[in-house]
């Protein structure tokens, strides 16, 4: 992975992030300052599901202008589509959001941070990368 490569950070790594657990928050930190984080649309709308003040959603507003945003578009969606049926096949299904997700990541050849390894690492082809990896 180079040093200047987008890594997409899914919705569990991001709650971590914002409450301050660690390595996660170190972590999505490191890739802020470095101008390398990514974020779905997917986790994006699973983060706005949860908040509860004003000052998540400034937060959420503020992460969402920092980081680079992987849209769902036609290729994604194809490509979750095309997890969907593999998954299925060997009956390794995951949810809905996460086959999304990981079809951004597909479609946009980005990393995956996540701590939700048993979900994606069924994912032929999805590079994982795990917060402790950043932190060294």
């Amino acid at each position: 992975m180079g040093a200047s490569e987008r890594i997409v950070a899914d919705t569990d790594v991001l709650i971590d992030f914002f409450s301050g657990a660690e390595p996660a928050a170190g972590a999505v930190t490191k890739l802020l300052m470095e101008d390398r984080l990514a974020v779905t649309t997917l986790t994006l709308f699973e983060l706005a599901c949860g908040i509860r003040t004003e000052g998540q959603l400034r937060d959420l507003e503020l992460l969402t202008q920092a980081a680079f945003v992987v849209v769902l578009d036609s290729r994604a969606a194809l490509k979750a589509g095309a997890v969907y049926r593999e998954l299925r096949a060997k009956g390794e299904l995951i949810g809905v959001a996460d086959l999304l997700i990981a079809g951004c990541c597909l479609a946009a050849e980005m990393p995956l941070l996540t701590r939700n390894r048993e979900h994606f690492e069924r994912v032929r082809g999805l590079e994982l990368v795990q917060a402790g990896e950043l932190a060294e």
